[in-house]
């Protein structure tokens, strides 16, 4: 099967938010809160179909979640779905351990769960 989305590195993901892409986070809600990429908007995976209708498909997006696994299978859907959506290699555990802008909703210090 040919895969149906485009990966870049973390630096990559961080720049293109810089240029105003949107950095979508499909982890689930309490993987979201306690850490996160700053500026990044939160769809679970698991609510992306319900949720789809308040992406603007018009955005171009960067996927990311814990590794890339769940990130992947979220561009693949978006991309399908008439998006233009790229998945972020590594997910938020390069992101962290490339120390970029990293932020919790918990009051404690950010993590990747």
């Amino acid at each position: 099967m040919t895969e149906t989305y485009k990966e870049i590195d973390v630096q990559t993901a961080l720049q293109n938010q810089a240029d105003g892409i949107l950095l979508l986070d499909v982890r689930e809600k309490d993987e979201f809160e306690a850490g996160h990429a700053v500026g990044a908007v939160s769809i679970p995976l698991s609510e992306l179909k319900d949720r789809v209708h308040e992406i603007d498909q018009s955005v171009e997006l960067n996927i990311i979640c814990k590794s890339g696994g769940r990130s992947a299978q979220a561009a693949m859907a978006l991309n399908e779905a008439g998006y233009n959506a790229t998945n972020v290699k590594g997910g938020s555990l390069e992101w962290l351990a490339e120390q970029q802008p990293f932020v919790s909703n918990t009051g404690e210090e950010p993590q990747v769960i």
